[in-house]
């Protein structure tokens, strides 16, 4: 009789790659590409290689500014089924979008690796075409990673765009209706609060999305994503240590804090770098209406940023009870 993987076993390793090759493939990439150029640059005779990839990057630099080079074909891999299905990942609307408008969708938290930002939006991994029928998500990130090759355009493949002002512009003017741009404000300066049990978000003096979104009158949506902290352990140094400070000091040169952080390994009971597989479920809330303010002073931004915050709070408290979240548990915004 041949030998038969169980299809529970060859699930479940489907899944585990999906999210491994998702999880480590920036990091991957990025070291990958440096020391391959490096070494084709001082060691061989390829150097034009690396002269091209280079005159490559300055030619197609407005890309991820002007939509980036989405593949529908790549959004809807039966790969990110299987990441989805890890967590498993799940997106709730409380209220139909028309199609009619544009929309910016603010997520919450950022977490460690945003996996329901990228699970959800990025792909159609949990069905957002269906749950959202005419609506076109442009989920947007910092544009370091366009200048990355090959990772700008694996990223670029699922929708992915810069979270610059003239992307948004471009996304906001030229791309007709429809369209849902996806930000995670927090960004990595959120990571160093993504632990367990974990309700902070750095919120209050994130103003650029209220000013986006005034300028050219579109909505605001909140959304959280519940289980996005649940994901992975961090260690906790003394503050005042020798690698406390060191973090602090990395932070302020480069603006992003260095987490010592980890999860599980290949197998359930095993240390490692993927996430645990915990039940994440974004809920999306009603869009916000905003007026449109060719130019806001800064107390119209101040004044509707404070309408945004009592309606993400609206959200988080309808919902946290469903999550296993206390009653009393509150978002603390920093």
């Amino acid at each position: 009789m041949p030998f038969q993987i169980p299809q529970k076993d060859l699930k479940t390793a489907l899944e585990v790659f999906a999210v491994f090759q998702w999880a480590l493939s920036v990091f991957a990439i990025i070291i990958v590409v440096i020391l391959v150029n490096v070494y084709l640059l001082a060691f061989t005779s390829y150097w034009l290689i690396t002269v091209f990839i280079l005159i490559w990057l300055a030619f197609d630099w407005k890309t991820p500014e002007r939509g980036g080079r989405r593949f529908n074909c790549v959004r809807r891999w039966s790969l990110w089924r299987h990441y989805c299905n890890y967590f498993p990942i799940k997106l709730l609307k409380t209220r139909d979008i028309s199609p009619s408008h544009n929309y910016i969708l603010v997520c919450h938290p950022h977490g460690l690796m945003s996996h329901t930002w990228f699970g959800n939006f990025a792909t159609e991994g949990t069905g957002f075409s269906k749950i959202f029928p005419g609506i076109t998500s442009y989920t947007l990130t910092i544009g370091a990673f366009f200048w990355v090759p090959f990772l700008r355009d694996y990223i670029m493949s699922t929708g992915v765009c810069s979270v610059s002002r003239s992307s948004m512009d471009f996304l906001l003017t030229q791309k007709g209706k429809g369209n849902m741009l996806i930000v995670v404000v927090g960004g990595l300066a959120e990571c160093r609060y993504s632990l367990p049990g974990s309700f902070t978000l750095v919120l209050k003096n994130r103003l650029g999305f209220v000013r986006m979104a005034l300028r050219h009158g579109v909505a605001l949506i909140p959304a959280y994503a519940f289980g996005e902290t649940e994901l992975y352990n961090q260690h906790i140094f003394a503050r005042g240590g020798f690698v406390h400070c060191f973090q602090k000091w990395f932070q302020s040169l480069v603006h992003i804090y260095p987490c010592a952080f980890y999860g599980r390994g290949f197998t359930k009971n095993s240390w490692g770098f993927l996430p645990y597989a915990q039940s994440l479920t974004t809920v999306v809330g009603e869009p916000l209406p905003l007026p449109k303010i060719q130019n806001p002073s800064q107390e119209d931004v101040a004044k509707y940023h404070a309408l945004y915050v009592d309606a993400l709070r609206k959200l988080f408290d309808e919902h946290k009870t469903k999550f296993g979240i206390s009653e009393t548990q509150e978002l603390e915004i920093l």
